[in-house]
């Protein structure tokens, strides 16, 4: 089953440049060709993209009204999945911070670079405590897939 993000992905590129070839959307990506031929085929089958081809070896793609309509739905579902990642994630961060706080800790270490990572970060600025550079001493909340995970310095 195609992941929606690569199906919008496909979707809004196509509509960005309908001359796009399959093998610059899967660099865009970062997935085999193969997989964008599954994906593209499918969007044609279920009317969503339609195929003209201009010359030998040219395909012309073009998003259709229900294509455009797949879009919206996809952009608004990706939408929604991430504001609810965004409140689980300050609400968790707030839990952990106010942990760290209960022990006395004023400052922390942030483990990862994601957008996740920003979140705690703006929180714990939000409930005045420091985020450091990582150090034995510190406690350290670490982002773990698309959740967090308290570590204590006690505990390396």
């Amino acid at each position: 089953m195609p992941k929606p993000e690569h199906e919008l992905h496909i979707l809004e590129e196509i509509e960005r440049n309908p001359d796009i070839t399959q093998a610059a959307l899967a660099a865009q990506l970062d997935v085999a060709v193969g997989s964008v031929n599954f994906v593209v085929k499918r969007l044609v089958n279920k009317g969503y993209v339609h195929v003209k081809h201009l010359q030998r070896r040219r395909l012309k793609y073009i998003i259709t009204p229900a294509g455009i309509a797949l879009r919206s739905k996809l952009t608004l579902d990706s939408l929604q999945y991430s504001m609810r990642l965004y409140r689980e994630t300050r609400a968790q961060a707030k839990q952990l911070i106010g942990e760290i706080q209960q022990r006395g800790y004023h400052q922390l270490a942030v483990r990862g670079s994601s957008e996740l990572a920003e979140v705690v970060a703006l929180t714990c600025l939000e409930m005045n405590i420091r985020v450091e550079p990582e150090d034995i001493n510190l406690p350290v909340i670490a982002i773990a897939g698309t959740g967090l995970k308290l570590e204590w310095p006690d505990a390396k």
